[in-house]
């Protein structure tokens, strides 16, 4: 089969998306003579990214905390001049002329630490998952209704020009009033379905493990939680649909204005009360808004036992009519046919092919990120 993908022109018509995530710093960082003063709270890791984004937007790093010397190595070693602090607590308490942090630990920790740090009146750009859980999720944006600071979660394909380019094609009804979304992912790539906590082992030099453990239950450490396979424990991370779904299901959920939904519905395996699962498939359906229709929205993760093999959890081949699902974030299905798409790039797939015919340049309704 020929694959017609839609031209540049009527896609881009500019610059491709940058993935990286970027503060959104007030305009008076950028004057002749000041810059705004940032410290990074997490800074191995994604942190390390963050740090290097705001300081390439304008700022000026002031001071860096993290509670792992090695991971943080990186970081300090760029950044030599920066304050360097393991506890943020004593971090925001003491250093006084911090304006604004980046927050880029692990999940549970999140909420503390940027409600912490709006509170003192700084301004926060907090990594994705927002929060570890919905009541925090809630408090944050109480206090940053309160307190007035600039504050941002990073969803960083969210600025860019493929979901954003998106967005207005399926609004200018690209494949008509859609009625149905799929999403999939990789992830997990760390380990999810565990039953038992492993046993404790020795703390890695440099690593402060209470300090680490933050909000969460006390327990001993064990290199399946740290440096990186934190995600699929319930007390410290949210598993795949918490570390992808802002990412993945963004420009669906952006273009068709879905809201609260009307009930949700999963299906999983593995699931325990220390880890999530090892699998799940999560229907949402969502309400008809105004001359469109209702939306099943539907979540795919993990991967399925099929004997000695694992099978990506991924939607049916009457959904995906050939396509490879593992190159896509989205398959819209719509009353006049399909848009599989990718948020990092705007080669892009519409089925029936004759789609292409009728497709028009719909206007740039949407405001751009200036230099991406």
């Amino acid at each position: 089969m020929i694959r017609n993908r839609i031209s540049r022109r009527t896609f881009l018509a500019g610059s491709a998306a940058g993935a990286a995530g970027l503060l959104v710093l007030p305009p008076r960082a950028f004057g002749a003579n000041e810059r705004l003063n940032i410290a990074g709270i997490g800074v191995g890791g994604k942190g390390h990214g963050e740090i290097q984004d705001t300081s390439k937007a304008g700022a000026n790093i002031v001071a860096l905390c993290d509670v792992d010397e090695s991971r943080a190595a990186k970081t300090f070693k760029e950044f030599p001049d920066a304050a360097r602090h393991k506890d943020f607590r004593q971090m925001l308490e003491k250093q006084k002329d911090i304006e604004a942090v980046t927050v880029s630990t692990p999940d549970h920790v999140h909420a503390v630490a940027s409600i912490m740090a709006m509170k003192l009146g700084k301004h926060v750009y907090c990594q994705k998952p927002l929060s570890h859980s919905l009541w925090e999720a809630r408090e944050m944006a109480r206090v940053a209704a309160e307190t007035k600071v600039a504050t941002q979660m990073g969803n960083q394909a969210h600025a860019g020009e493929p979901i954003r380019r998106g967005v207005e094609l399926v609004r200018a009804g690209i494949v008509g009033r859609v009625h149905e979304v799929h999403t999939m992912t990789n992830r997990p790539i760390w380990p999810q379905g565990m039953k038992e906590r492993p046993p404790g082992q020795a703390v890695p030099a440099g690593l402060d493990w209470d300090l680490w453990l933050g909000p969460a239950p006390e327990r001993p450490y064990n290199r399946a939680y740290v440096p990186f396979a934190w995600r699929g424990w319930w007390d410290f991370g949210t598993g795949a649909l918490g570390d992808m779904a802002c990412h993945i299901m963004d420009m669906a959920y952006w273009a068709l204005e879905l809201g609260a939904p009307e009930s949700v519905e999963a299906a999983c395996e593995g699931i325990t009360e220390e880890s999530a699962p090892l699998w799940s498939t999560i229907t949402y359906r969502f309400p008809a808004r105004g001359a469109n229709p209702p939306v099943k929205f539907v979540w795919w993760d993990g991967k399925k036992k099929a004997g000695t093999k694992e099978i990506p959890n991924v939607p049916g081949a009457e959904i995906s009519e050939g396509e490879d699902p593992k190159r896509w974030d989205i398959i819209l299905i719509g009353e006049k046919g399909k848009m599989f798409f990718n948020r990092g790039s705007v080669k892009w797939v519409l089925k029936p092919e004759s789609l292409l015919a009728d497709l028009q340049d719909p206007p740039r309704t949407v405001p751009r990120v200036p230099n991406l």
